[in-house]
């Protein structure tokens, strides 16, 4: 059990059925009145934002997230296939539970795989992927004044914004929580 004073960035726990995750919290004390916490709290399963104020003293059953590495090999239709490292075990996953930021994965790279009470609700990727450039427009000599960008496909169709001096064939570092471009590999 926890309480809501117990509140912190990341602490998941069951509340009215649901399985929830703290994204902020603050522990408000008015000057008049009782102390109260209030929160931006993440439902894991579905990812709907809700804010909501806590009594310090209410208890929630404390919810405990699984969270494997498992290694993606392929992809069959809306299914996509995960190995576990240690057991070799494939586990299918639909293409519904993937985020946006699947797209920056590419075969054999290893993701997290969260799941609460053996229901995988998420597939976390690797923070920072180096993929190739496999189209993108030259860049023209001397454009450099500002931080200008152009689009660029990458090997696994995503396609983002990368400065003037990436070349085709050039191997890039991303960060997949953002989609940004980060430096050359």
């Amino acid at each position: 059990m926890i309480t809501a004073g117990d509140f912190r960035n990341g602490v998941t726990f069951e509340m009215d059925g649901q399985v929830v995750s703290i994204i902020e919290f603050q522990h408000v004390k008015p000057g008049k009145g009782a102390a109260f916490v209030r929160t931006k709290i993440r439902n894991v399963i579905t990812g709907a934002v809700v804010e909501k104020t806590f009594n310090p003293n209410d208890k929630y059953p404390t919810a405990f997230i699984e969270r494997k590495d498992m290694e993606y090999l392929y992809t069959d239709g809306d299914l996509y296939y995960f190995m576990d490292n240690e057991t070799y075990e494939q586990l299918p996953i639909n293409a519904s539970v993937l985020g946006d930021n699947f797209k920056f994965v590419k075969e054999n790279m290893v993701c997290k795989i969260m799941s609460y009470k053996g229901n995988v609700f998420g597939v976390e990727p690797p923070t920072f992927v180096e993929l190739d450039v496999t189209k993108t427009e030259p860049g023209i000599k001397g454009d450099t004044a500002t931080n200008v960008t152009k689009p660029a496909v990458l090997e696994t169709g995503a396609e983002i914004k990368v400065p003037l001096f990436i070349n085709e064939g050039d191997k890039i570092q991303i960060d997949t929580r953002t989609g940004e471009y980060m430096s050359r590999a």
